[in-house]
């Protein structure tokens, strides 16, 4: 809805603004991404991991722009952090590097107008869509397993998940690790000069996928995972503590598929325009 109504905005702006505003932007963003999935029910945003990249915009006028971005950032989740005892008890961990690019139109709720002494500053909206590319990965107490990281006394190890098959994925059949994303949010825009500007957004990613942290439908049948990939995969996919038995039964849920994962930005941006004003014709 909110792209259906921003791609019918740009058609009309055309006709009822008296003023354009062409040109393109430049410039580059940092700050923190989040991310909220099975290991992250609870939408805690307490576990911040940096991002940064890139962004183009090609303003068309003053009130509707393009926008093309590529920003690298980290994501991570811990079960010992829920308030669920089902999840302290699967006791799963993960983090994540995503490479995100993304292409989105923007309306500015006011007309935006670089080096104006009025209106140099407005809040807008965009939504889009995003290519991620993720690699889930996990720390380990090498001495077993389902002890939390946190209380490991010895060495950890940092593996990727996707390679185990942690819930009985077959070889050649394991979750692609690029996929689209509904990539939206709001910002806002505001000039220090005619050339730089600085933009405050807040972007959300919804995924084509769940398995951006491993986790998704059951566990699996154990001995068909250790036929499949091994001791390791085993101790991996269900790291539950005896209370008074492991969690882990095949078939068991171990994740909800029926909800995607999803990932957001808060990041600050530099940018410098190239462009310059224009009146319409016959102006």
């Amino acid at each position: 809805m909110i792209l259906r109504l921003l791609v019918v905005s740009l058609f009309l702006s055309n006709f009822l603004l008296l003023q354009a505003q062409q040109g393109a932007e430049l410039g580059a963003f940092t700050g923190v991404a989040h991310y909220f999935g099975d290991l992250n029910t609870d939408f805690k945003i307490t576990d911040p991991n940096a991002a940064f990249g890139i962004v183009g915009r090609y303003n068309f006028n003053e009130r509707i722009a393009f926008k093309i971005a590529g920003g690298v950032s980290k994501v991570a989740a811990n079960d010992i952090n829920s308030n669920n005892t089902f999840e302290r008890r699967r006791n799963l961990n993960f983090q994540s590097k995503i490479l995100d690019a993304s292409a989105q139109i923007e309306f500015n709720f006011l007309p935006y107008i670089h080096g104006s002494n009025d209106e140099f500053f407005t809040p807008y909206l965009f939504a889009g869509f995003a290519v991620s590319n993720f690699n889930p990965q996990t720390t380990y107490c090498v001495s077993d397993p389902s002890i939390p990281v946190e209380q490991c006394s010895g060495a950890t190890e940092l593996v990727d998940l996707r390679p185990l098959g942690t819930e009985g994925q077959f070889q050649g059949e394991e979750y692609y690790t690029t996929t689209g994303s509904l990539a939206f949010g709001a910002g806002l825009k505001v000039d220090i000069n005619y050339e730089w500007s600085i933009n405050v957004e807040l972007s959300a990613r919804r995924m084509f996928t769940d398995y951006l942290d491993d986790v998704s439908t059951v566990y699996p049948e154990e001995n068909d995972l250790e036929n499949l990939r091994g001791s390791l995969a085993i101790a991996l996919s269900d790291r539950s503590l005896p209370n008074p038995e492991q969690i882990g039964e095949p078939g068991r849920q171990r994740g909800n598929q029926q909800n995607n994962d999803s990932y957001a930005f808060l990041t600050v941006g530099i940018v410098y325009y190239f462009g310059d004003l224009k009146c319409p014709d016959g102006r």
